[in-house]
């Protein structure tokens, strides 16, 4: 079971607007999001609670909204844990993936800018940084970024809630297979994308996303899956 002293809820700004409860609940997406907290691990409700220094109330709510967005299960005794992945879960998450990102980028061509095309360009130089660090927090956290920037620039998107949540699912694995490896391999897919964009190509650019995500984290963390199915 995950101690308060050893667990990882990485910090986040509170945000003025924010009330305590919000404050919690985006805290702990974030810490399963980016896989701070490990699959399978055992998790309660007062370790969370020294672990953030807060009472059990707004963390009991942040739990119960979490464990509707599958990210926590609850375990009898007033335990939970972050589930562990299979690999039939994980080519549906994938599948899933692939489905909503390239609508949610092709959507987004009308609308994307050379201003737009070149802060992704920074985030992808970023990304190539922080990997040779092994700062695995930041790495995920600008991969979503990168995402997420070329996806809101659709003013009538409302895919991006149903793809954190999908991203949310699959974090704490995803994590465990970047350790693993220690790199991400093969092509960088990001260069492609920002290609595809330059030349506002909707066809090339849905393949880039595509081969993105099916051969990066998904194919290394297949191949894990397999061996342990």
């Amino acid at each position: 079971m995950a101690k308060a002293d050893t667990l990882n809820v990485p910090e986040i700004d509170f945000g003025a607007d924010r009330t305590t409860q919000e404050y919690v609940y985006a805290r702990l997406r974030n810490a399963i999001m980016v896989g701070a907290i490990e699959p399978g691990a055992h998790l309660t409700m007062r370790g969370l609670a020294e672990a953030l220094n807060l009472s059990p109330t707004p963390i009991r709510e942040a739990v119960r909204r979490l464990s509707t967005e599958h990210a926590l299960q609850i375990l009898p005794n007033r335990r939970m844990a972050v589930p562990l992945m299979t690999l039939g879960r994980f080519e549906e998450l994938v599948a899933l993936r692939i489905t909503l990102e390239v609508h949610a980028a092709a959507r987004s061509v009308p609308y994307i800018s050379d201003i737009i095309i070149e802060k992704m360009a920074a985030l992808d130089d970023e990304m190539d940084r922080v990997l040779a660090q092994g700062h695995y927090d930041a790495l995920t956290i600008l991969n979503q970024d990168f995402h997420r920037m070329l996806y809101a620039v659709n003013p009538h998107q409302v895919c991006i809630p149903v793809i954190e949540s999908v991203w949310l699912q699959l974090g704490p694995f995803q994590r465990q297979v970047l350790v693993r490896l220690n790199q991400v391999p093969g092509v960088d897919h990001h260069k492609q994308i920002i290609n595809a964009l330059w030349a506002r190509d909707v066809e090339a650019l849905g393949e880039a996303v595509k081969n993105d995500i099916r051969e990066g984290i998904s194919r290394s963390g297949r191949q894990i899956l397999e061996q342990v199915a």
